[in-house]
């Protein structure tokens, strides 16, 4: 990349964020509590580049000066010096250029949100149910390890154990960004708990994760829900079954229906189902915009397509294998205990590396 070339790009940055800084100053933006989050959100997105703006204009600034003392300068200890320091700076130039580079590729607005993740059973039956509780744990496991926090939204309990169906929130900092990457049919072939000639079966579960939509995503119009209530059921003591604490959500014109039974208190209960229900009818337009990209990064896996085999969990081998990047790892063990650092972080790479190959920076 040529220097002059990155220079106007961190120029022009530089100036927004100091147009930003500037605007969160101001008492009016201060009182329009909408525009104020998302001015500093971009603040916060804008900091690190041009930090990294600073540091490499200074190494431009040095390397001129060495360059003109090897050319001025008649004092052999100082030639010295200057070739010795060109160098040292020479080298930190191209690695400070590349992660620039990344830098400046447009973040995508969606990966600091809050997430709701679905999980579902496929193909095989009470072992698929078996997996797809299998796959709970195993968020569970990396979320705690993340300090996100999980809520459970809504279930549905397998014959056999695991699950039919669950649906939970993530709160947590940059959370869409990283579990994204989970979107996708996920493959286990094992033996069964069922089984009793020993034969290894294959079967599936469905994860899909959705950005969590904020408030003022989306404008949803009280005559366009119909609400009803009914008792809950599953754990939660004496109100089980005997107050109608749990919250169905009907969108009419979309005919998306959610679910919430988590709470005992029938209000909370609402307020969880509308972020949902939010968050689905947000999803329908963002379904569009990750189309339109779909077909241009092949690890892209917030696709949402459902259909598309991501990623493989061999028992008998103890291997884990991620399709899209022909990642093959033996640590079973521990990726199902939450373990999903080094697939997520080469994911990311693989991702930002097309985003660079097909960007003009």
């Amino acid at each position: 990349m040529a220097g002059n070339n990155i220079l106007e790009k961190l120029e022009g940055v530089r100036l927004r964020f100091e147009e930003v800084e500037q605007m969160l100053t101001d008492p009016a933006v201060a009182n329009d509590m909408q525009r104020y989050i998302k001015l500093n959100k971009e603040y916060r997105d804008l900091e690190p580049v041009v930090k990294a703006y600073r540091e490499y204009s200074n190494i431009l600034s040095n390397i001129d000066s060495a360059k003109e003392i090897l050319a001025t300068e008649k004092d052999i200890e100082l030639k010295e010096m200057a070739r010795m320091e060109l160098e040292e700076l020479q080298e930190r130039l191209e690695p400070m250029e590349e992660k620039i580079r990344f830098l400046l590729l447009p973040a995508d607005p969606e990966d600091e949100k809050n997430a709701i993740v679905e999980i579902r059973a496929g193909t095989g039956g009470d072992e698929a149910s078996i997996f797809a509780g299998d796959l709970f744990r195993m968020y569970n496991k990396f979320c705690e390890a993340k300090k996100w926090k999980i809520e459970v939204t809504h279930y549905s309990e397998g014959t056999a154990g695991g699950y039919k169906e669950v649906v939970f929130n993530v709160n947590g900092q940059g959370v869409y960004g990283v579990l994204k990457y989970e979107s996708g049919v996920h493959r286990v072939q094992r033996v069964p708990q069922t089984e009793t000639q020993g034969r290894v079966h294959t079967s599936a579960a469905t994860v899909a994760v959705l950005p969590e939509a904020e408030e003022f995503d989306i404008d949803l119009r009280p005559d366009d829900i119909r609400k009803d209530t009914y008792c809950s059921s599953g754990p939660g003591g004496q109100s089980v079954n005997t107050t109608y604490s749990a919250i169905r959500l009907t969108h009419i014109p979309s005919g998306i229906v959610v679910t919430c039974q988590d709470q005992k208190s029938q209000l909370k209960n609402l307020d969880k189902a509308m972020a949902e229900l939010r968050t689905r009818l947000y999803n329908l337009e963002y379904q569009k915009y990750i189309d339109d990209i779909a077909s241009k990064r092949k690890t892209m896996v917030s696709t949402g397509d459902r259909s598309a085999k991501i990623r493989t969990y061999n028992y008998q081998q103890g291997r884990v294998t991620d399709h899209r990047i022909n990642l093959t790892l033996y640590n079973l063990a521990a990726i199902l205990d939450g373990d999903l650092d080094e697939i997520t972080d080469k994911l990311q790479m693989a991702e930002n590396a097309e985003r660079l190959k097909a960007s003009a920076i």
